[in-house]
């Protein structure tokens, strides 16, 4: 039985919405607009479907938050917990609601507007104020999410500790002779199980199917000596779990376990690079070298790690280029992965958090190579 966490309070969220009109300020920026989806649930709890009728949160570091819902949906927005934070203005079917939004935005501002938000309503938005100009949110504040506070970070380590759970599970079911697509609705049934409100992804990758990193679990039927990718996460309590183990059906081959072995000294090296100041970038390249001097450089296709939060994938990403440095606070994932086509994939991931002298898992299950039948 999980236990459920302490609800934020309308101070938090009055907390980050003042944070995010200050970054905003900060990078040059004259407000920022919010759209349904994650980032207006991380700043006022209200998660309101995205649908043709404009909803939007306006921000800006010389006025008080403001969210511009339809009629129709006041009550539900009224009823969020941080709607105390904000003052909640409607507008009426048959209205302008572009005209109810201009009022509060400056009509030749600069603003960041979520990935999100529809183009019908950003276009709406340039319609009403064509002196205005828009930029994308992750592109003007990246880490508007990244930084995690202690209440956050505890329901993203208790994901990571429900998906651990699921995976010990999911170990002592019967591989071999079942379809991909019957472990990962073992793996989504676990999930739940576990506490979880919503499964994102159960990666099912075996034999060849795991050299391709995103595979959708499929109609394969799993065979004695397959190497099999599991990669699963979701939302419990709001917060993502995201982590990988490659399991064997049956003794794997030398080569098999050395592709492994490998594969697990580069997540170890990754996440031992994660320490406060160091750039996102480094811990990608202490990850990857241990790849390229194995020889496998051009089969590690993809970054080492992405952020999470209220998202499953979110800034910061753990590329080369990225050169943001790592704060106390930020969770990420640390998952290096060797990708051999037409034969198999191995991939081990963990989320991780950077702490004051250096970091944290909050996935704890073994990252040796599991026999399975």
């Amino acid at each position: 039985m999980t236990s459920t966490p302490t609800p934020f309070t309308a101070d938090d969220y009055r907390a980050r919405m003042t944070r995010a009109a200050q970054s905003a300020a900060d990078a040059g920026l004259d407000g920022v607009l919010i759209a349904p989806g994650p980032d207006l649930v991380h700043l006022t709890g209200y998660r309101p479907v995205a649908t043709e009728r404009l909803t939007v949160l306006v921000l800006a570091a010389d006025r008080d938050p403001v969210l511009v819902v339809p009629t129709l949906e006041a009550p539900d927005a009224e009823a969020a917990p941080g709607a105390p934070a904000l003052t909640v203005r409607d507008w009426t079917d048959g209205k302008d609601p572009y005209a109810a939004v201009a009022p509060l935005m400056d009509t030749s501002g600069r603003f960041a507007v979520s990935d999100n938000t529809w183009a019908l309503h950003l276009l709406g938005l340039q319609r009403e104020l064509p002196g205005a100009s828009y930029v994308s949110l992750t592109q003007a504040l990246p880490m508007l999410r990244a930084v995690k506070d202690a209440r956050e970070l505890a329901r993203i380590e208790a994901a990571g500790a429900a998906a651990d759970q699921a995976y010990g599970e999911i170990l002592k079911v019967p591989f071999a002779g079942r379809r991909e697509s019957d472990v990962a609705a073992d793996l989504a049934a676990l999930l739940l199980r576990f506490g979880h409100s919503q499964v994102d992804f159960t990666v099912v990758g075996s034999g060849p199917n795991g050299a391709n990193p995103h595979h959708e679990a499929g109609d394969r039927t799993i065979l004695h000596g397959d190497m099999v990718v599991l990669d699963f996460g979701g939302l419990k309590d709001g917060y993502g779990s995201d982590t990988t183990r490659t399991v064997h059906v049956g003794e794997p081959s030398v080569a098999e376990q050395h592709i492994h072995d490998v594969v697990r000294e580069a997540q170890q090296a990754g996440v031992d690079a994660v320490r406060p100041g160091v750039a996102c970038q480094e811990v990608d390249r202490a990850a990857r070298e241990i790849i390229e001097e194995a020889g496998y450089g051009d089969l590690f296709i993809h970054r080492t790690g992405h952020g999470i939060g209220v998202t499953t994938h979110e800034p910061p990403y753990m590329i080369e280029g990225e050169a943001q440095p790592l704060v106390p606070g930020m969770c990420f994932s640390v998952e290096p992965g060797i990708y051999l086509p037409r034969r198999f994939g191995v991939r081990i991931e963990d989320i991780v958090t950077v702490t004051e002298d250096g970091v944290r898992r909050f996935n704890n299950t073994s990252r040796e190579m599991a026999i399975v039948e």
